[in-house]
């Protein structure tokens, strides 16, 4: 197992010198799981919601927080991201919205925290919008799938 890297030799939370790592390509890939009933998944789906289009928002909310990533989490660089990608897939057999991430930069910092704040914030946009129509939603399975580039190689799930 390596090292944590956020602590310093004095035990420290400290942030990561990056400057002397190589400017390579990176990506990552995240999920989550908003479970709801049938009938809110139905409401989302056939546009009828009284707040608007839930996908759209919450597909603009995990963008601009994949994007505001350094502020929420003391320790992260703020990166110059390349690409963010956030897709929403309605499940009725599985009973709720799977969110699916994607970043990429060519930087000297993996954006794995970035892929996992979209895919959070947009699972958290969906509960907000839903909320008051079922207050007992779950969000759960919020994970990172993949991971390319820098020095400690590939992760897949």
């Amino acid at each position: 197992m390596s090292a944590l890297t956020h602590i310093n030799a004095s035990g420290e939370a400290n942030m990561v010198d990056v400057s002397d790592k190589a400017v390579t390509v990176r990506e990552a890939r995240a999920e989550a799981w908003v479970l709801m009933a049938a009938e809110t998944l139905q409401l989302i789906l056939s546009g009828q919601h009284h707040k608007g289009d839930v996908f759209a928002t919450a597909r603009i909310a995990g963008i601009m927080a994949a994007k505001k990533t350094a502020d929420l989490i003391p320790l992260c660089h703020p990166l110059a991201l390349s690409k963010v990608e956030v897709q929403l897939t309605a499940d009725a057999e599985r009973g709720g919205v799977q969110i699916n991430s994607y970043c990429k930069l060519s930087g000297q910092t993996g954006v794995e925290m970035e892929a996992l704040t979209a895919a959070s914030v947009a699972a958290l946009t969906i509960y907000d919008m839903c909320k008051a129509v079922q207050k007992d939603m779950r969000i759960e399975g919020v994970r990172l799938l993949e991971k390319r580039g820098g020095k400690s190689g590939d992760f897949k799930v």
